[in-house]
């Protein structure tokens, strides 16, 4: 006889925490608060912000850790988090340790992606921020999304 593993969802959300997105510069800021001040120019990261219909953060997942000049991420790391907290959209984020804010052509590659998928499972992806201890770049104000 086979034993089937038992799978387990579980979210906590924390009610007290109405922070609200309402344009680039609010993720910018949302960001910056969670992200660690001495590795913006050190490592690439990826975060994610996730939203409810009202666009309050539920909460934030860093994905990805990487090296110098870039990270992995993974679309079903994002969505999987993003369904396990039954957001209504999300908003990505990476940091440029060389403090270029210019998009990569594999920024734009992996901001396409995570675009397309959102569509297909009705969670918008409703920026991409590039942050560097420059300022930021957002792919919302420049038309890219």
């Amino acid at each position: 006889m086979t034993t089937l593993v038992e799978i387990k969802v579980s979210y906590k959300p924390n009610r007290k925490s109405q922070t609200s997105v309402t344009s680039s510069f609010d993720a910018y800021n949302a960001f910056s608060s969670v992200w660690n001040e001495n590795e913006i120019s050190y490592r690439e990261s990826f975060k994610v912000l996730f939203l409810n219909r009202a666009n309050v953060i539920l909460g934030f997942s860093t994905i990805s850790e990487g090296g110098t000049t870039g990270t992995v991420v993974d679309a079903k790391m994002v969505f999987g988090i993003a369904l396990k907290c039954a957001a209504s959209a999300i908003i990505l984020a990476h940091n440029h340790p060389s403090g270029v804010l210019k998009p990569s052509t594999a920024d734009d590659r992996m901001t396409s992606k995570l675009v397309r998928a959102g569509e297909l499972l009705d969670i918008p992806v409703l920026d991409h921020i590039i942050l560097s201890d420059q300022g930021y770049y957002s792919y919302g104000d420049e038309g890219k999304i």
